[in-house]
């Protein structure tokens, strides 16, 4: 079969997938988990550790470092709300590489928070590259706080190939 006439990888159960939202995953945002986050990227302000410098600095609570966006309440009865990742292309490709995370920050997150997150597929595209094909799958994750109010969007690229 020629490049030209050969099937997408795409598939129209993954087109299809385009859009639908995951259910939603609750994370809180405790005070031991923000200085432990920070302590280990070794963020050294001690905003990340002290109630009184944060506040001093104008936070509620202790923030939430960057790239940390709480951690998700586990409940033994019920499957991972997380997209299980992409479904499935035509054609094999075995290889998995994280493309990317970037995270859009909208307000402060600080410790007492309870985040509720929701992830879709945004896009999925395939690609030739220098290794061969590539499926190149981007998620976008809205995280809420307990007001309901969006105070973060990540989005994430992985790349099949």
């Amino acid at each position: 079969m020629s490049d030209e006439t050969q099937e997408s990888l795409i598939t129209d159960e993954m087109r299809a997938s385009i859009g639908r939202e995951s259910e939603p995953t609750t994370l809180e945002v405790d005070k031991t988990s923000v200085r432990m986050f920070a302590r280990s990227v070794g963020y050294t302000d001690p905003v990340y550790y002290d109630e009184a410098a944060a506040q001093a600095a104008g936070y509620r609570s202790l923030p939430a470092p960057p790239g940390y966006l709480g951690t998700p309440v586990f409940n033994p009865n019920k499957r991972s709300a997380r997209p299980q990742g992409v479904l499935e292309p035509s054609r094999p490709l075995k290889r998995v590489l994280n493309g990317g995370t970037d995270i859009e920050y909208l307000t402060d997150i600080c410790a007492g928070d309870i985040l509720t997150s929701i992830s879709a597929v945004a896009s999925i595209e395939e690609r030739k590259g220098r290794l061969g094909e590539m499926l190149i799958t981007t998620t976008k994750t809205t995280y809420r706080n307990q007001d309901g109010e969006v105070v973060a969007i990540m989005t994430g690229t992985g790349i099949r190939y």
